[in-house]
């Protein structure tokens, strides 16, 4: 057998493996400093830097934060059957100030307010009697989560200023809390809410999640290799080049300044079975024997004639990942950059390294009288006539199943809506981790979800008497919603001041006594710092109210968002004190929602460019549209059932799952292209049957072997703690499994339609 290659390409790689010392070395130096680089990625998974810099919903509350800077929320919750008894409530007092004494902590509760910063000794029972009455004569506390039917709440913020910083204190808050939950205690549960919890968490899991899912992959990799081709040699060859390249294309992070995000533990995997499929095909084609006087040239002739189908497939995959560049989503930008990029240095190493591998360790061949897979001739052989008989069944019954898969994408009006978009932040952590659960079950009956609505006045007019009174009538509309549960703002804080002074928390309504007012919100601006993060105090020019509620019960994501544009829009049109103060609707709430919203389009934008890209080099090397067209029907089935198979698991769209359009149509592609590409060298002398037939033994076994190497891979992640990783990797490796379904029955039925022998059977 004579493989077909060209000349002067053969002549190229004759002197790639001369050359294969120099390779090896220059590569082993290259891995190194990879690894380095690999090593000084930073974890970076908050919510603010979601979002590209230069988006304006980021800018704008860059620009909030730093008129009101705060620390990290969190709150204890002291969980009793009567939270407000003597014990109880000498427990807190005392937990309180021991969480006081923890750096860049501070710890308030109901008792700090009772007191009024006057401190006592222990609570008696005569005191907590009147604590008692003084926490439930207000439904101030209930609604900033101080206070609930079964727990005492201990609010928290910590200033702290770096990732060890936060981990510290947090590590010294739980050796303060966990103790308390001792039976015989006070209180019979502990949690612990907020985000500080949640992100320390997502930045452990970020940074040890490719550490974690490798070696799992490389695992099952060894052993699948040592099947495929019972060769320990082979086996060292691929694994080493997999190293080195992976090594590299992670060290290209710290060189463009990537960080480590949610998604990022699938560049490595991407490069790796993406790097792992070409490595199948290019040693599948070595293996075999053919005519060649020697062994140099053998190798050499193989080299060639898998370099147009293995280049072809890694720049367009490659491609179709640069493509996520085009979204406003920080990580899948950054993403798909980085796994464009190493996929590149994999190219390179798959035709230089890995033959300079090869040919040091003498990676064995086929015996010429070996048996080329006995089983797999004869599927071959049954297969191609059945295509043939089956085909418009075959095709049309796909085409169904991808009509179905986009209506449960897209929805169907009427009937039932698109596939649900997430980008909740506990959507992220594992829902059986404590804290997780513990800020779930506080979002249930408080809400989490903040929208910041920053109110911009003429300098010096933050005060003013009529700006005051026309926000309590606007912070009064906004809580009389059911769906809010709590509206912070300048006006609060004259709200709790009064209720200390007097035990109501009732402001007056006549215009009459705000000046009154306003001169002692200026007076509780000087002296208490805690109520400066509602009015900006250096030229008077800034307020904010902050609005919590449940975001879910307004309706589609960015809905509550909606709803306080809309609110503050009437407001401002009813009320002539309102008409030159400019509002604007910020926070890491509104930035979650703006990110959500974009899920969708980044999906579809992404998936139209990689689709575009890879039609265009089918294009280039194969110059027919329609019969390109037509052989991406596997990738397009597996992409589009796979959603399908999302709305029936009941697995959303998140920052993960989004990708699956874009990765396994520039994975699955690599299968159509080797295909193709040995169907026109047997279509070129030879029938349909014939050219089916030769293509199926060429690239048949690889394509298998492939498929099998990728879903493995993905399917890795299933055992991720990150839900949006564990989904991502079941509904991949689901996807390639129907690809490679559709590999083997609607491509070579849509082929036998394009064919003249199938026309005229």
């Amino acid at each position: 057998m004579s493989v077909p290659a060209s000349p002067k390409v053969v002549q190229l790689f004759l002197h790639v493996l001369r050359a294969r010392g120099w390779i090896a070395g220059a590569f082993l130096i290259l891995a190194a400093a990879g690894i380095y680089g690999a090593v000084q990625v930073p974890n970076d998974p908050a919510i603010e830097r979601l979002v590209i810099a230069g988006d304006p919903v980021a800018l704008a509350t860059s620009q909030f934060d730093r008129l009101f800077p705060e620390g990290e929320q969190a709150l204890i919750m002291l969980e009793a059957p009567d939270p407000l008894s003597a014990d109880v409530l000498r427990a807190a007092d005392a937990l309180e100030r021991g969480l006081a004494k923890i750096p860049h902590v501070e710890a308030h509760s109901l008792v700090d307010l009772y007191r009024h910063g006057n401190s006592t000794g222990e609570i008696s029972a005569a005191e907590a009697g009147l604590l008692r009455a003084f926490a439930t004569g207000t439904p101030l506390f209930r609604r900033a989560g101080l206070l609930g039917d079964h727990y005492f709440g201990i609010a928290l913020e910590l200033g702290v200023n770096s990732p060890a910083e936060r981990n510290r204190a947090l590590a010294a808050i739980d050796a303060l809390v966990l103790p308390l939950e001792a039976p015989g205690g006070p209180f019979s549960k502990v949690r612990r809410v907020g985000s500080p919890w949640l992100d320390a968490w997502l930045e452990r899991q970020t940074g040890a999640a490719t550490v974690r899912f490798m070696p799992l992959f490389g695992i099952f990799l060894m052993t699948l290799v040592l099947i495929i081709y019972r060769s320990w040699r082979a086996l060292a060859a691929i694994v080493l080049t997999l190293g080195a390249l992976v090594a590299i294309a992670m060290g290209l992070a710290h060189v463009f300044g990537w960080s480590h995000t949610v998604i990022s533990t699938l560049v490595p995997l991407t490069v790796m079975v993406t790097t792992t499929a070409t490595l199948v095909y290019i040693h599948s084609r070595y293996i075999e024997p053919d005519d060649s006087p020697s062994l140099i040239e053998h190798h050499a002739r193989a080299l060639a004639n898998k370099l147009l189908p293995s280049s072809a497939s890694m720049f367009a995959t490659a491609v179709g990942f640069a493509a996520l560049a085009i979204s406003d989503i920080r990580p899948v930008r950054e993403m798909g950059l980085w796994t464009a990029s190493g996929l590149i240095v994999a190219w390179i190493g798959c035709f230089t390294l890995f033959p300079a591998l090869q040919s040091f360790l003498r990676t064995p061949m086929r015996s010429e009288q070996a048996p080329a897979g006995k089983w797999f001739t004869g599927f071959v052989d049954a297969l191609v006539p059945a295509s043939r008989r089956y085909r418009w069944p075959l095709v049309g019954g796909t085409l169904l199943l991808m009509l179905c898969g986009a209506a449960a994408l897209f929805g169907v009006p009427g009937v039932f809506a698109p596939i649900a978009l997430e980008m909740d932040v506990l959507t992220y952590v594992n829902p059986s981790e404590r804290v997780a659960q513990d800020t779930r079950h506080f979002e249930q009956s408080n809400g989490l979800d903040v929208v910041e609505l920053w109110l911009q006045t003429p300098a010096g007019h933050a005060l003013d008497p009529d700006f005051l009174d026309a926000l309590e009538q606007l912070t009064r509309r906004f809580e009389s919603d059911p769906r809010i549960t709590a509206v912070d703002g300048p006006t609060s804080v004259l709200r709790w001041a009064r209720y200390i002074e007097t035990g109501s928390d009732q402001l007056p309504t006549s215009a009459s006594a705000w000046p009154k007012l306003a001169a002692d919100l200026e007076q509780t601006l000087l002296t208490e710092p805690g109520a400066r993060k509602y009015v900006d105090v250096t030229n008077l020019a800034n307020a904010r109210l902050s609005i919590r509620g449940r975001a879910k019960l307004f309706g589609p994501v960015g809905a509550m968002r909606a709803f306080v544009e809309r609110e503050w829009a009437a407001a401002q049109a009813a009320n002539p004190v309102l008409r030159g103060v400019r509002g604007s609707v910020v926070g890491k709430g509104v930035l979650g929602a703006e990110i959500t919203q974009r899920l969708l389009p980044t999906l579809t934008e992404s998936f139209a460019l990689t689709a575009t890209f890879i039609f265009l080099a089918f294009l280039v090397v194969f110059r027919s549209p329609s019969a390109r067209l037509m052989t991406m029907i596997p990738s397009l089935f597996a992409i589009l059932s796979v959603f399908l198979v999302m709305r029936l698991t009941g697995i959303s769209l998140n920052i993960a799952t989004i990708l699956i359009g874009s990765t396994i149509l520039g994975a699955t592609e690599n299968d159509q292209i080797h295909f193709f590409y040995h169907f026109q060298e047997g279509r070129s002398a030879g029938t349909t049957a014939g050219a089916l037939q030769h293509a199926m033994l060429v690239a048949g076994r690889p394509i298998l072997f492939a498929t099998l190497i990728n879903a493995s891979g993905f399917l890795a992640l299933a055992l991720s703690d990150l839900p949006p990783m564990r989904e991502f990797g079941i509904v991949a490796s689901s996807a390639f499994v129907l690809a490679l379904l559709a590999d083997f029955t609607a491509l070579p039925a849509a082929l036998w339609i394009l064919s003249r022998d199938g026309r005229e059977s």
